[in-house]
């Protein structure tokens, strides 16, 4: 949390509640914002300050204790008042709030509720006998602007209720990622400016009328009017029943929690979860669970007494970009990354952050010198998102897309839209050996780095073929490569070239396809010379393969053929791979046969002290295959089994709660003793 500079006059106060109105008007308009989530609660944090030590200066502009900070207005009235909610920023101030509450009440509050703070807009979507009739923005909470025009395009907001009911759902409307990204493609595609993130995404696109194209964006409810005798964890489960999405469906589902301490817990929890959602939320809201707390502690003018929000570090910051580097990968893909004014976000300061491509630049309209938006969730890469268009002093410069490759002078392959040097992988041969022999793929011990730069160096190697060509006098004619370095490399090399076939198709490092999909393609064509001649529509076949990404595998491998070619004649990967369980699998479908037949298993936690430890993720969910189950990374309604090791956090909780069966790393081991390597 960023802590404000104390407003020791009347000035300074009066600035800042000017800065603060603005800032509001922007966000609660459109989404946008001059200031971050963090600044703008510092600035109100401030002024509250400044309020309660000198109540007689009150402005009446004052964003404090008014919803939407006062920015917001609507012209339809609410049915019952739409409030805000009250922030706590530390496990501290929760606690003292939570106390405060009891001290109400008189007496112990009944359990709690913990769900995510969605980061969207509030809406209220009113039904007549079960049918959706109209639906309002929160405006200042007690009118709100009518979007009706906008709910066909809003998933999980049903048109028509499971029962004829008369009711008012109320909840959150805001784009996933993935719509996110897809709105933004859409937009460029007809010439609009992109979306800056994908909460004035959700604010555009509510508000917009007579579009030529359609965005997507989607509904949590969070609670009703007209059920107003159930607790929050009822009402969440019977909105459910009504047909509404709800977060009980996503990673961070509302939980019922006993005391605080468990309360502190799950926030904890949530927090962890936040790089792995597919949308963004900014805190986490912990409610008085039972009605009877919820009526007895009522409401003030700006937001219940029961419940609050937990706020979380912001996300989203604004600083300068001061420039674009070009780097080279390892398959000559070239990608730009922007060199940031140094800006602080999640505790992490971000200096730089990914472009993705020249055509990404060119959608989102970015000059060098702009004010940007900068995304960062958890250990995520950060990304740039838009600029801030109305922040331009008219000194901002064109960004300079390369003409050549940046690496080695070679012409660009400008077909796509990613950009790749012309002399593909050749261009970054090093960093392709050293991806090859990595653990996961061909697990070539003595082959690291500096191995690598001789090899290439010295025109022994120019592809992950090349390495089962060496002979002992070849290596030992480089520096620093005795007898034992040799003899232990060549019988590395030897041991990779019994490898899988998986893992040296992985090895190749193949757009479009990784570990897994690298273990689907194997078990489907069973040799690399069935891969080699496999054309788009063998390859769609494969479980995961769509027919868009069959032709890039296609392309990939055409760009391969001399190094499949050479893999073949030297018979590199000719051990079998397993056919794996198709993502879809069920008890009666194909698949290799075993103990985890028909099973989706999660695997969390630490291994250490059984017969997995020492095993990478990755071999563990081979593992998991070879016994004819189906790994997943994520716990839901369709997992069976849970390994659980120590700290296994989150992932056993709701496992738990979905009445999964937990097993720890030594009983699984045991289960699964025939197929371990």
């Amino acid at each position: 949390m960023t802590d404000a500079a104390p407003l020791a006059t009347p000035s300074a106060y009066a600035d800042a509640v000017a800065t603060a109105v603005q800032a509001a008007a922007a966000y609660y308009a459109d989404g946008s914002t001059p200031l971050g989530d963090d600044e703008y609660d510092a600035l109100v944090r401030g002024i509250e300050a400044y309020e309660a030590a000198h109540p007689d200066e009150v402005l009446p502009d004052s964003p404090t204790g008014k919803v939407a900070g006062g920015a917001a207005t609507g012209d339809v009235p609410h049915s019952v008042p739409m409030l805000s909610l009250d922030n706590v920023f530390s496990a501290d101030e929760l606690a003292a709030w939570a106390a405060g509450l009891e001290r109400r009440l008189g007496r112990p509050v009944d359990g709690w509720c913990v769900e995510p703070k969605l980061d969207g807009l509030a809406v209220a979507a009113r039904y007549r006998a079960g049918s959706l009739v109209q639906v309002l923005t929160r405006g200042d909470g007690l009118a709100g602007e009518d979007i009706t025009h906008s709910a066909d395009a809003v998933l999980g907001l049903p048109a028509r209720l499971t029962e004829p009911l008369d009711l008012e759902l109320r909840g959150e409307v805001l784009l996933t990622q993935d719509q996110f990204d897809h709105a933004n493609e859409v937009r460029t595609a007809h010439g609009a400016t992109p979306f800056a993130h994908p909460r004035s995404g959700a604010a555009g696109t509510l508000r917009a009328k007579d579009r030529p194209y359609r965005v997507e964006l989607t509904f949590f409810a969070y609670g009703a009017i007209g059920l107003d005798d159930l607790g929050h964890t009822a009402l969440l489960g019977r909105l459910a029943e009504l047909g509404a999405n709800t977060a009980a469906t996503t990673e961070a589902h509302p939980q019922r929690c006993a005391t605080v301490e468990e309360v502190q817990q799950r926030v904890e929890e949530v927090a962890a979860l936040r790089s792995a959602l597919p949308f963004g939320i900014d805190g986490v809201v912990i409610k008085a669970d039972t009605a009877t707390d919820q009526q007895q502690a009522g409401s003030g003018s700006r937001a219940p007494r029961w419940a609050v929000a937990r706020k979380l570090a912001a996300e989203h910051k604004v600083t300068r970009l001061l420039g674009v580097e070009w780097n080279v990968g390892r398959t000559g893909i070239i990608a730009p990354r922007a060199v940031l004014e140094p800006v602080v976000i999640d505790g992490v300061t971000i200096t730089y952050a990914t472009l993705h491509n020249p055509a990404d630049i060119t959608r989102r309209g970015l000059l060098l010198g702009d004010q940007v938006f900068v995304y960062r969730a958890g250990d995520v890469i950060p990304r740039v998102e838009a600029p801030l268009v109305d922040q331009r002093t008219g000194a901002e410069q064109p960004i300079a897309f390369p003409e050549a490759c940046p690496r080695c002078g070679d012409p660009i392959d400008t077909s796509e839209q990613r950009w790749r040097c012309s002399r593909g992988r050749g261009c970054q041969a090093v960093a392709s050996i050293r991806y090859a022999v990595g653990r996961d793929q061909l697990d070539i011990e003595g082959l690291g780095g500096t191995r690598a730069v001789q090899l290439v160096d010295a025109g022994l190697v120019e592809d992950v073929a090349d390495l089962f060509a060496l002979t002992r006098d070849q290596l030992l004619a480089l520096e620093r490569m005795g007898d034992t370095s040799t003899d232990n490399l060549l019988a590395a090399i030897e041991t990779a070239r019994n490898a899988p076939l998986n893992r040296v198709f992985c090895a190749l490092g193949v757009r479009g396809t990784g570990r897994t999909m690298s273990r689907r393609i194997a078990a489907h064509f069973g040799s690399m010379a069935a891969i080699r001649a496999a054309d788009a529509e063998a390859l769609a076949e494969v479980d995961g393969i769509g027919v868009e990404k069959a032709k890039v595998i296609v392309a990939e491998l055409a760009d391969l053929a001399p190094v499949l070619d050479k893999l073949i004649a030297q018979n590199v990967g000719t051990a079998v791979t397993e056919p794996t369980a198709p993502s879809n699998a069920g008890p009666q479908e194909d698949g290799p046969q075993g103990p985890l037949t028909g099973q989706s298993v999660v695997v969390t936690g630490s291994m250490a002290g059984s017969p997995l430890d020492g095993l990478s993720r990755n071999e563990v969910n081979e593992l998991i295959e070879r016994a004819g189950g189906k790994a997943s990374s994520s716990v839901s309604k369709k997992t069976t089994l849970l390994v659980a090791g120590e700290k296994a956090g989150s992932k056993r909780t709701k496992a738990e709660e979905l009445g999964i069966r937990i097993v720890s790393p030594a009983e699984f081991a045991a289960t699964v003793a025939d197929h371990l390597a």
